[in-house]
Protein backbone atom coordinates (compact mmCIF):
# COMPACT_ATOMS: atom_id res chain seq x y z
CA UNK A 1 0.00 0.00 0.00
CA UNK A 2 1.73 3.42 -0.96
CA UNK A 3 0.90 5.63 2.11
CA UNK A 4 0.81 8.35 0.36
CA UNK A 5 -1.69 7.83 -2.02
CA UNK A 6 -4.20 6.13 0.12
CA UNK A 7 -3.55 8.09 3.03
CA UNK A 8 -6.64 9.23 2.96
CA UNK A 9 -8.51 6.17 2.85
CA UNK A 10 -6.82 5.69 6.22
CA UNK A 11 -9.17 8.25 7.75
CA UNK A 12 -12.65 7.45 9.32
CA UNK A 13 -15.46 8.01 6.82
CA UNK A 14 -16.80 11.43 8.19
CA UNK A 15 -13.17 13.22 7.38
CA UNK A 16 -12.75 11.25 4.11
CA UNK A 17 -15.48 13.36 2.23
CA UNK A 18 -14.83 16.68 5.10
CA UNK A 19 -14.58 20.04 3.89
CA UNK A 20 -13.03 22.19 6.19
CA UNK A 21 -14.21 25.40 7.57
CA UNK A 22 -12.83 28.60 5.62
CA UNK A 23 -12.71 31.76 7.68
CA UNK A 24 -13.21 35.01 6.59
CA UNK A 25 -9.57 35.74 4.06
CA UNK A 26 -6.75 37.20 6.17
CA UNK A 27 -5.48 40.47 5.37
CA UNK A 28 -1.78 39.72 5.53
CA UNK A 29 -3.08 37.04 2.50
CA UNK A 30 -4.50 39.08 0.30
CA UNK A 31 -1.38 41.80 0.88
CA UNK A 32 0.60 39.30 -0.34
CA UNK A 33 -1.82 38.84 -3.26
CA UNK A 34 -2.13 41.79 -4.55
CA UNK A 35 0.85 44.12 -3.06
CA UNK A 36 -1.79 46.32 -1.19
CA UNK A 37 -0.68 48.99 1.66
CA UNK A 38 -4.42 49.75 2.89
CA UNK A 39 -6.86 46.79 3.05
CA UNK A 40 -10.56 46.97 5.08
CA UNK A 41 -11.52 43.43 6.48
CA UNK A 42 -15.28 43.02 6.78
CA UNK A 43 -15.54 39.75 6.33
CA UNK A 44 -15.18 37.83 10.29
CA UNK A 45 -17.68 39.75 12.54
CA UNK A 46 -14.69 41.13 14.38
CA UNK A 47 -14.90 43.94 16.72
CA UNK A 48 -14.09 47.11 14.87
CA UNK A 49 -12.84 49.56 17.52
CA UNK A 50 -10.56 46.32 19.12
CA UNK A 51 -9.53 45.14 22.03
CA UNK A 52 -10.65 47.04 25.64
CA UNK A 53 -8.08 48.60 28.08
CA UNK A 54 -9.32 46.68 30.89
CA UNK A 55 -8.05 42.93 28.79
CA UNK A 56 -4.99 44.75 27.38
CA UNK A 57 -3.55 45.50 30.92
CA UNK A 58 -5.05 42.11 32.01
CA UNK A 59 -3.11 40.56 29.29
CA UNK A 60 0.45 42.55 30.44
CA UNK A 61 0.02 41.37 33.78
CA UNK A 62 -0.44 38.09 33.01
CA UNK A 63 2.65 38.06 30.84
CA UNK A 64 4.78 37.74 33.65
CA UNK A 65 3.88 34.22 34.31
CA UNK A 66 4.12 32.64 30.82
CA UNK A 67 5.88 29.87 31.56
CA UNK A 68 3.35 28.57 33.89
CA UNK A 69 0.39 26.36 32.64
CA UNK A 70 -2.66 28.43 33.04
CA UNK A 71 -5.37 27.09 35.24
CA UNK A 72 -6.90 24.18 33.47
CA UNK A 73 -9.93 25.01 35.21
CA UNK A 74 -10.69 28.38 34.49
CA UNK A 75 -11.13 29.03 37.69
CA UNK A 76 -11.35 32.91 38.37
CA UNK A 77 -13.01 33.35 34.49
CA UNK A 78 -15.99 31.03 35.83
CA UNK A 79 -17.04 32.42 38.84
CA UNK A 80 -17.06 35.91 37.22
CA UNK A 81 -19.32 34.27 34.77
CA UNK A 82 -21.48 32.60 37.25
CA UNK A 83 -21.85 36.20 39.08
CA UNK A 84 -23.18 37.50 35.82
CA UNK A 85 -25.18 34.85 35.14
CA UNK A 86 -26.27 34.23 39.04
CA UNK A 87 -25.25 31.06 38.03
CA UNK A 88 -23.14 28.09 40.01
CA UNK A 89 -19.23 27.59 38.10
CA UNK A 90 -20.00 23.99 37.98
CA UNK A 91 -22.64 24.81 35.18
CA UNK A 92 -20.32 26.39 33.03
CA UNK A 93 -17.93 24.80 30.23
CA UNK A 94 -14.77 27.00 28.70
CA UNK A 95 -13.89 26.39 25.31
CA UNK A 96 -11.19 27.54 23.08
CA UNK A 97 -14.06 29.48 21.24
CA UNK A 98 -17.25 28.89 21.44
CA UNK A 99 -16.81 26.61 18.48
CA UNK A 100 -14.70 24.25 21.00
CA UNK A 101 -17.98 23.70 22.37
CA UNK A 102 -20.15 22.55 19.52
CA UNK A 103 -17.14 19.79 18.88
CA UNK A 104 -16.94 18.81 22.39
CA UNK A 105 -20.85 18.45 22.46
CA UNK A 106 -20.33 16.42 19.04
CA UNK A 107 -17.49 14.39 20.12
CA UNK A 108 -19.61 13.58 23.54
CA UNK A 109 -23.04 13.44 22.27
CA UNK A 110 -23.46 11.52 18.90
CA UNK A 111 -22.53 8.42 17.25
CA UNK A 112 -22.84 7.60 13.59
CA UNK A 113 -26.41 6.09 14.96
CA UNK A 114 -27.80 9.55 15.83
CA UNK A 115 -29.11 12.35 13.76
CA UNK A 116 -28.66 16.44 14.07
CA UNK A 117 -30.86 18.74 13.29
CA UNK A 118 -30.29 22.44 12.03
CA UNK A 119 -31.46 24.95 9.57
CA UNK A 120 -30.25 25.85 5.86
CA UNK A 121 -28.23 29.25 5.88
CA UNK A 122 -27.49 27.94 9.29
CA UNK A 123 -23.25 28.08 10.59
CA UNK A 124 -20.98 26.03 8.84
CA UNK A 125 -19.55 24.49 11.80
CA UNK A 126 -22.77 22.76 12.57
CA UNK A 127 -22.74 20.25 9.87
CA UNK A 128 -19.01 19.94 10.16
CA UNK A 129 -18.96 18.62 13.42
CA UNK A 130 -21.60 16.01 12.53
CA UNK A 131 -20.20 14.66 9.72
CA UNK A 132 -16.69 14.53 11.71
CA UNK A 133 -17.97 12.32 13.84
CA UNK A 134 -20.28 10.20 11.76
CA UNK A 135 -23.65 11.08 12.44
CA UNK A 136 -26.32 11.85 9.99
CA UNK A 137 -27.46 15.86 9.79
CA UNK A 138 -30.98 16.46 8.81
CA UNK A 139 -31.17 19.96 7.01
CA UNK A 140 -34.62 21.67 7.11
CA UNK A 141 -35.18 24.32 4.83
CA UNK A 142 -35.41 27.97 6.16
CA UNK A 143 -38.25 30.52 5.66
CA UNK A 144 -37.42 34.26 5.24
CA UNK A 145 -33.65 32.94 5.54
CA UNK A 146 -34.38 31.99 9.35
CA UNK A 147 -35.14 28.83 11.46
CA UNK A 148 -38.79 27.14 10.69
CA UNK A 149 -39.03 26.02 14.19
CA UNK A 150 -42.47 23.47 13.62
CA UNK A 151 -40.58 21.95 10.85
CA UNK A 152 -37.40 21.75 12.65
CA UNK A 153 -39.51 19.83 15.77
CA UNK A 154 -41.66 17.85 13.02
CA UNK A 155 -38.25 16.36 12.05
CA UNK A 156 -37.33 15.02 15.13
CA UNK A 157 -36.89 11.13 15.60
CA UNK A 158 -36.43 8.48 17.97
CA UNK A 159 -32.84 8.61 16.36
CA UNK A 160 -32.35 12.55 16.93
CA UNK A 161 -29.48 13.57 19.74
CA UNK A 162 -28.25 17.27 19.37
CA UNK A 163 -30.35 20.57 17.38
CA UNK A 164 -28.35 23.68 16.59
CA UNK A 165 -30.19 26.64 17.14
CA UNK A 166 -28.19 30.06 16.25
CA UNK A 167 -30.04 33.07 17.71
CA UNK A 168 -28.87 35.33 16.08
CA UNK A 169 -28.29 33.37 13.02
CA UNK A 170 -25.04 33.72 11.23
CA UNK A 171 -25.12 34.58 8.65
CA UNK A 172 -28.47 35.87 7.96
CA UNK A 173 -28.41 37.56 11.63
CA UNK A 174 -32.36 36.81 11.59
CA UNK A 175 -33.46 36.56 15.16
CA UNK A 176 -36.25 34.09 16.96
CA UNK A 177 -38.33 35.55 19.27
CA UNK A 178 -38.05 33.86 22.97
CA UNK A 179 -41.54 32.71 22.91
CA UNK A 180 -41.23 30.77 20.28
CA UNK A 181 -37.84 29.36 21.21
CA UNK A 182 -38.86 28.03 24.98
CA UNK A 183 -41.75 26.78 23.11
CA UNK A 184 -39.75 24.75 20.78
CA UNK A 185 -37.15 23.46 23.87
CA UNK A 186 -39.95 22.60 25.96
CA UNK A 187 -41.86 20.73 23.28
CA UNK A 188 -38.57 18.56 22.96
CA UNK A 189 -38.16 15.08 23.73
CA UNK A 190 -35.63 14.94 26.84
CA UNK A 191 -33.36 12.45 25.13
CA UNK A 192 -32.48 15.15 22.77
CA UNK A 193 -30.31 18.22 23.14
CA UNK A 194 -30.94 21.72 22.15
CA UNK A 195 -27.71 24.03 21.37
CA UNK A 196 -28.63 27.52 21.78
CA UNK A 197 -25.73 29.04 20.10
CA UNK A 198 -25.80 32.72 20.97
CA UNK A 199 -22.75 34.21 19.71
CA UNK A 200 -24.14 37.39 19.45
CA UNK A 201 -26.26 37.59 21.56
CA UNK A 202 -24.93 40.95 23.40
CA UNK A 203 -25.67 42.40 20.57
CA UNK A 204 -29.18 42.00 20.62
CA UNK A 205 -28.85 42.94 24.24
CA UNK A 206 -27.77 46.45 23.71
CA UNK A 207 -30.28 47.23 20.59
CA UNK A 208 -32.95 46.39 23.50
CA UNK A 209 -31.63 48.94 25.42
CA UNK A 210 -31.88 51.22 22.85
CA UNK A 211 -35.23 50.42 21.06
CA UNK A 212 -38.30 49.48 23.83
CA UNK A 213 -39.83 47.24 20.56
CA UNK A 214 -36.66 44.96 20.40
CA UNK A 215 -36.90 41.79 22.59
CA UNK A 216 -33.72 41.11 24.77
CA UNK A 217 -32.49 37.97 25.04
CA UNK A 218 -32.84 36.57 28.41
CA UNK A 219 -32.31 32.66 27.75
CA UNK A 220 -30.40 31.91 31.27
CA UNK A 221 -33.47 31.27 33.20
CA UNK A 222 -34.78 28.30 30.70
CA UNK A 223 -31.09 26.13 32.08
CA UNK A 224 -33.15 26.23 35.44
CA UNK A 225 -36.32 24.13 33.76
CA UNK A 226 -34.29 22.41 30.99
CA UNK A 227 -31.51 19.88 31.54
CA UNK A 228 -31.14 18.92 28.12
CA UNK A 229 -30.47 23.04 26.89
CA UNK A 230 -27.06 24.14 26.52
CA UNK A 231 -26.44 27.73 25.77
CA UNK A 232 -23.45 28.40 23.77
CA UNK A 233 -21.35 32.14 23.84
CA UNK A 234 -18.66 33.63 23.17
CA UNK A 235 -15.45 36.58 23.84
CA UNK A 236 -14.88 36.99 20.01
CA UNK A 237 -17.31 39.19 18.43
CA UNK A 238 -18.39 42.13 21.22
CA UNK A 239 -15.07 41.59 23.45
CA UNK A 240 -13.27 41.68 20.93
CA UNK A 241 -11.15 38.88 21.61
CA UNK A 242 -11.27 37.10 18.17
CA UNK A 243 -7.69 36.24 18.38
CA UNK A 244 -7.61 34.92 22.10
CA UNK A 245 -10.34 32.10 21.85
CA UNK A 246 -11.95 32.06 24.36
CA UNK A 247 -16.03 30.88 24.25
CA UNK A 248 -17.85 29.02 27.24
CA UNK A 249 -21.28 26.66 27.42
CA UNK A 250 -23.76 27.63 30.13
CA UNK A 251 -25.75 24.25 31.07
CA UNK A 252 -26.92 21.91 33.78
CA UNK A 253 -23.81 20.83 36.14
CA UNK A 254 -24.48 17.14 34.57
CA UNK A 255 -23.91 17.94 30.92
CA UNK A 256 -21.02 20.21 32.05
CA UNK A 257 -19.46 17.41 33.68
CA UNK A 258 -19.52 14.86 30.38
CA UNK A 259 -17.92 17.84 28.77
CA UNK A 260 -15.49 18.80 30.80
CA UNK A 261 -14.70 14.87 30.50
CA UNK A 262 -13.71 15.37 26.18
CA UNK A 263 -12.16 18.59 27.11
CA UNK A 264 -8.68 18.92 26.90
CA UNK A 265 -6.56 20.38 29.59
CA UNK A 266 -5.38 23.59 29.52
CA UNK A 267 -7.57 24.23 25.80
CA UNK A 268 -7.62 28.53 27.34
CA UNK A 269 -4.54 29.56 27.24
CA UNK A 270 -3.29 31.95 30.39
CA UNK A 271 -3.87 35.11 28.30
CA UNK A 272 -7.08 34.58 27.25
CA UNK A 273 -8.24 33.79 30.34
CA UNK A 274 -7.04 36.96 32.23
CA UNK A 275 -8.38 38.83 29.35
CA UNK A 276 -12.17 37.24 29.13
CA UNK A 277 -12.04 37.69 32.73
CA UNK A 278 -11.26 41.69 32.31
CA UNK A 279 -13.53 42.57 29.44
CA UNK A 280 -16.70 41.01 31.47
CA UNK A 281 -15.65 44.16 33.71
CA UNK A 282 -15.23 46.43 31.14
CA UNK A 283 -18.77 47.80 30.73
CA UNK A 284 -17.57 51.11 29.26
CA UNK A 285 -15.97 49.17 26.02
CA UNK A 286 -18.91 47.14 25.47
CA UNK A 287 -21.25 50.40 25.62
CA UNK A 288 -18.80 51.59 22.94
CA UNK A 289 -18.71 48.58 20.66
CA UNK A 290 -22.64 48.63 20.37
CA UNK A 291 -23.08 52.17 19.85
CA UNK A 292 -20.39 51.95 16.84
CA UNK A 293 -22.33 48.47 15.73
CA UNK A 294 -25.95 50.68 15.83
CA UNK A 295 -24.04 53.29 13.79
CA UNK A 296 -22.37 51.09 11.60
CA UNK A 297 -25.30 48.84 10.76
CA UNK A 298 -27.75 52.48 10.04
CA UNK A 299 -24.68 53.65 7.91
CA UNK A 300 -24.80 50.35 5.67
CA UNK A 301 -28.48 50.03 5.07
CA UNK A 302 -28.75 53.40 4.43
CA UNK A 303 -26.15 53.14 1.86
CA UNK A 304 -27.56 49.41 -0.04
CA UNK A 305 -31.09 51.61 0.26
CA UNK A 306 -29.34 54.42 -1.82
CA UNK A 307 -27.92 51.62 -4.05
CA UNK A 308 -31.04 50.06 -4.66
CA UNK A 309 -30.00 47.40 -2.72
CA UNK A 310 -31.92 44.69 -0.66
CA UNK A 311 -30.41 43.23 2.80
CA UNK A 312 -31.59 40.74 5.40
CA UNK A 313 -32.48 42.29 8.54
CA UNK A 314 -29.93 41.58 11.33
CA UNK A 315 -29.88 41.48 14.67
CA UNK A 316 -26.10 40.66 14.83
CA UNK A 317 -23.05 42.74 14.19
CA UNK A 318 -23.26 41.94 10.36
CA UNK A 319 -25.36 42.34 7.47
CA UNK A 320 -25.99 39.83 4.20
CA UNK A 321 -27.13 42.19 1.38
CA UNK A 322 -28.56 40.94 -1.73
CA UNK A 323 -26.34 41.66 -5.16
CA UNK A 324 -29.43 40.40 -7.40
CA UNK A 325 -26.66 38.58 -9.28
CA UNK A 326 -23.93 36.10 -8.53
CA UNK A 327 -21.52 37.50 -5.17
CA UNK A 328 -18.60 35.87 -6.22
CA UNK A 329 -17.02 38.44 -8.87
CA UNK A 330 -18.26 41.32 -6.73
CA UNK A 331 -16.41 39.58 -3.47
CA UNK A 332 -13.42 39.62 -6.00
CA UNK A 333 -13.79 42.99 -7.29
CA UNK A 334 -13.94 44.43 -3.90
CA UNK A 335 -10.71 42.44 -3.03
CA UNK A 336 -8.77 44.64 -5.42
CA UNK A 337 -10.10 47.58 -4.41
CA UNK A 338 -8.48 46.37 -0.53
CA UNK A 339 -12.03 45.59 0.91
CA UNK A 340 -12.60 42.14 2.12
CA UNK A 341 -16.24 40.91 2.89
CA UNK A 342 -17.39 37.21 2.85
CA UNK A 343 -19.10 35.94 0.10
CA UNK A 344 -21.67 33.15 1.27
CA UNK A 345 -22.24 30.96 -1.71
CA UNK A 346 -21.16 27.75 0.66
CA UNK A 347 -24.75 29.32 2.94
CA UNK A 348 -26.43 28.60 -0.41
CA UNK A 349 -26.87 32.40 -0.56
CA UNK A 350 -24.76 32.85 -3.77
CA UNK A 351 -26.58 36.15 -4.51
CA UNK A 352 -26.02 37.64 -1.36
CA UNK A 353 -22.38 38.93 0.58
CA UNK A 354 -22.24 39.10 4.76
CA UNK A 355 -20.73 42.58 5.56
CA UNK A 356 -19.13 43.13 9.15
CA UNK A 357 -19.98 46.05 10.80
CA UNK A 358 -16.84 47.76 11.30
CA UNK A 359 -15.81 51.55 11.84
CA UNK A 360 -17.55 54.63 9.88
CA UNK A 361 -14.36 55.12 7.44
CA UNK A 362 -14.46 51.02 6.96
CA UNK A 363 -18.22 51.21 6.16
CA UNK A 364 -17.97 53.96 3.66
CA UNK A 365 -14.90 52.74 2.13
CA UNK A 366 -16.71 49.82 1.02
CA UNK A 367 -19.86 51.15 0.20
CA UNK A 368 -17.51 53.36 -2.14
CA UNK A 369 -15.93 50.93 -3.48
CA UNK A 370 -19.36 48.69 -3.36
CA UNK A 371 -20.65 51.51 -5.61
CA UNK A 372 -18.31 51.57 -8.47
CA UNK A 373 -18.40 48.17 -8.69
CA UNK A 374 -21.79 47.77 -9.77
CA UNK A 375 -21.77 50.54 -11.90
CA UNK A 376 -19.48 49.13 -14.09
CA UNK A 377 -21.23 45.58 -14.34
Amino acid sequence: MNTTDNIYQLAVAGVQSLIPYKGGKPIEELERELGLSHIVKLASNENPIGIGQKALAAIQKASADLALYPDGNGYRLKQALAAKYALDASQITLGNGSNEILELLARAFLTPKHEVIFSQHAFAVYPIVTQAVGAKAVVVPAVNYGHDLDAMLASVTEHTRLIFIANPNNPTGTLLSQADVKRFIAALPDTVICVLDEAYFEFVSGAALADSAVEAINSIDWLKLYPNLIITRTFSKAYGLAGLRVGYGLSSPQMADILNRVRQPFNNNALALAAAEAALDDIDHLQKTLQTNSQGMQQLTDGFKALGLEWIPSAGNFVSVDLKQPGQPIYEALLRKGVIVRPVGNYEMPNHLRISIGTQVENQTFLNALKDILADV
